[in-house]
Parts: C-alpha cells; structure tokens; sequence
C-alpha cells in the first residue's frame, strides 16, 4: 500500500497525458530555456517552509528530464526530514550521509528507480550536525565526480525557514529553482527567502507557484 500512496505522487510517470504531467514537462523546457547562456548540470530545490511540495516538484521534474532519455541523478540532501526514498519505495541505508564521511563507496549508494534513465542517492541516516556536514568540501567533491556521470542532477533540500542547510547547498549548485505554495506560504516569508538565497549568491533561475490540491504549476523566471 505505501509504494502505491508514494508513487501516486509522481504525476508525470503515472498519467502521461494529464494537464499536470505537462507541466512538468514544460518546466523542464523552461529550465533547458534558462541554461542557454550557463550550463545547469546541478539544480537544487527547495522551499521557504515545509509541506509546499518541493519533494513532489523535484520528483516529477527528474521522471520528465528521464523521459526525455537524460541521464538523471536525484539526490535527497534533506538531512532532516528526507522523504525521496519513501517515495520511490528504496532503502535509505547508503546515502548522502554515509558519503559524504566516507562509510560507503559511490557505487553502493546510487539506487536505479523503477524509471528508465533515473538514479537516487538517498539521505542516509540521519545526522546530527547536517549543516557541517552539508558544509564541507565533500559535498563539492562529491558532484563533481557525479557531473561526469550523469546529464543533469537534481538535489532536495530542506526548506530555508527554520535552518539554513539549503543555502549551503544553493553555494555549490549551478542553478535553484523555489517552490512556493499558493495559499500555504505568507509573500513576507517567501521574499525573506529568495532574499536569502541571493544573500548566498544563489542562481535562481526561476520559482514555481505550486498548487498541490488541484495538482497546479506554474513557472515563473
């Protein structure tokens, strides 16, 4: 039952042919649009608070780009609260965490999907200190050796209020896309976010207005 309720969430690879299936496919577009002048090979997301469905974003933006026969990684770097394993029904043992302090090797750690073309790394354990561990330079080790291997990388963050892990994660990322819930997320709250991110010197390329209810999104540059 629970990888029934997960994969009801992936939009795009469970109805094709739905209004919201493309748009999926037409923020993919828009971002590919976005790159022109700057290659984005690594693309955070993330949100202002939590519940704003930056997770179901992200997930249906990677079945898309995979779709469109890339060769797609999603890493879940949401060392809090990680949700992608749980909805693409795989393990969460060798992840993120255990990489980024060496307890596992790279190929012990990147979990095939069941949708062509699309690879996980999940968070790993929990940790307690995942700001410093977001935080060190294996982090950017880490994707650099992924970029090689893979056309384009999505990465799930935690949301920017109350902590600030994804502006860590935003530094080393060539592009960042955010998601704000129409009717969840104060405007105040959101400004105080993009603020942040480009504090941080984050590439925002674009934010999508979400509407999870009626399975809405809009993109917007």
């Amino acid at each position: 039952m629970s990888a029934l309720i997960n994969k009801s969430r992936l939009i795009v690879q469970s109805t094709s042919k739905s209004i919201a299936g493309e748009a999926y496919r037409t923020l993919q577009t828009n971002i590919q649009f976005a790159s022109l002048n700057k290659e984005i090979k690594t693309l955070l997301v993330t949100s202002t608070i939590p519940g704003e469905g930056k997770s179901t974003t992200i997930s249906n933006l990677a079945i898309a780009y995979a779709e469109s026969n890339k060769k797609v990684l999603l890493i879940d770097a949401d060392l809090r609260r990680p949700s992608l394993h749980k909805m693409f029904s795989t393990s969460s043992r060798f992840g993120l965490s255990y990489l980024l302090t060496k307890q596992c090797k790279l190929e012990e750690s990147i979990i095939d999907t069941f949708i062509p073309n699309l690879s996980l790394i999940s968070s790993g354990p929990v940790v307690s200190n995942p700001y410093e561990l977001l935080n060190s330079g294996a982090l950017s080790s880490l994707l650099d050796d992924l970029k090689s291997l893979f056309d384009i990388i999505l990465i799930d963050s935690s949301p920017l209020m109350p902590v600030s892990d994804s502006l860590i994660v935003s530094a080393k990322c060539d592009g960042v896309l955010y998601v704000i819930h129409y009717g969840k997320v104060k405007k105040e709250a959101a400004q105080k976010g993009i603020a942040s991110l480009r504090n941080a010197e984050a590439n925002i390329i674009g934010a999508v207005i979400n509407n999870k209810k009626n399975h809405k999104v809009s993109y917007y540059y």
